[in-house]
């Protein structure tokens, strides 16, 4: 059995860009524990997300999960 070969292998995003994407669209620095941050949405005390700052790219896998937590879409950070 052959397996698919895929061509297109997603990128990881850079540190800054999330950030700054976060922080634009009305997220708020909360505290930080060794290397996680923990921002939450101003106005909406159920939405956080919790950042690991130590690496400047975050992995695909791990910005799709910050992008299903924030509410926001993968355009935001283009």
């Amino acid at each position: 059995m052959l397996f698919p070969v895929f061509s297109f292998v997603p990128k990881p995003i850079k540190l800054k860009i999330l950030l700054a994407v976060l922080l634009a669209h009305g997220f708020v620095f909360i505290s930080q524990k060794g290397s996680h941050a923990k921002f939450r949405k101003a106005g909406n005390p159920t939405r956080n997300i919790i950042v690991k700052m130590g690496k400047k790219e975050i992995p695909y896998g791990t910005f799709k999960s910050i992008i299903m937590m924030s509410g926001l879409s993968e355009e935001d950070f283009t």
